[in-house]
């Protein structure tokens, strides 16, 4: 508050007058509200301090987990035949063993997911997947893979049935439809049923061109030579393969149960 005077003479009457501020800026509301953004402010400023410290500070690098590794140990296999004595650890898989290890790289690694069949090898006569299964787990049986399909220099007649319908393109795949085809007829001849089998208490009449897909189903050409692949295995099981070379064959029987 400021007071103006106004005297006149040594006796004079003095005016006193006086200045008043604006009742707005003076209310208490007014105030109130400005201690209100003042506190908000406030907190909005200590609520963003942690977030700003952290984003100043670099992410600590995890620390690497040390995991203990079992030692190689001595894995004997019978594969084609020979055994084989190698130095493995557990966790190698049969597929690996046999490529890495044995030097036998006929059977092919895909997917290595089970989902391709180009790894398949028969295991006592019963095909698997060698990349799902593990070496360890395989001693004492008897493995064939395409190396050990043929005998004394002479293909199978599986192997002879897929050159001869051309049931191959890359080829890739391959291996595993020959193994997979050799264990498909020694199955059928032992009178498995499969899914599509009309009466699955009963021997199968006969290898029909569906019962060959079904069988073969888990068996992946990714050129697309299914219809060759099928005709290749009828062949092999009607025991129409010719013998010879170039243009000129000659059929004879076989047996379906020789081909394993």
């Amino acid at each position: 508050m400021s007071r103006n005077i106004d005297c006149q003479g040594s006796g004079s009457q003095c005016d006193v007058g006086t200045d008043h501020h604006d009742d707005h800026d003076a209310s208490p509301s007014n105030t109130s509200r400005r201690r209100f953004l003042q506190s908000a402010a406030a907190a909005a400023a200590v609520g963003a301090a942690p977030y700003a410290r952290a984003q100043t500070q670099a992410p600590s690098a995890p620390q690497p987990v040390a995991r203990a590794t079992a030692p190689p140990r001595a894995v004997r296999l019978n594969i084609n035949g020979r055994d084989y004595t190698l130095q493995l650890e557990p966790r190698v898989t049969l597929l690996d063993a046999m490529r890495e290890y044995a030097g036998l790289t006929g059977t092919k690694k895909g997917c290595d997911r089970g989902q391709c069949g180009a790894c398949t090898v028969l295991a006592n006569g019963r095909r698997i997947n060698s990349c799902l299964t593990l070496a360890v787990m395989h001693e004492g049986e008897a493995i064939t893979t395409v190396e050990g399909l043929a005998s004394n220099g002479t293909l199978s007649p599986v192997q002879r049935a897929f050159i001869e319908q051309d049931a191959f393109q890359c080829g890739y795949c391959t291996p595993g439809q020959i193994c997979s085809a050799t264990a498909l007829l020694t199955e059928f001849d032992a009178g498995n049923a499969s899914t599509v089998t009309a009466d699955v208490r009963r021997r199968p009449p006969q290898l029909s061109d569906e019962e060959v897909r079904e069988r073969m189903s888990g068996n992946i050409c990714r050129c697309g030579a299914y219809v060759n692949i099928v005709a290749a295995v009828q062949s092999a099981h009607r025991g129409t393969v010719g013998s010879g070379t170039g243009d000129t064959y000659t059929t004879f029987v076989i047996k379906t149960s020789d081909v394993a």
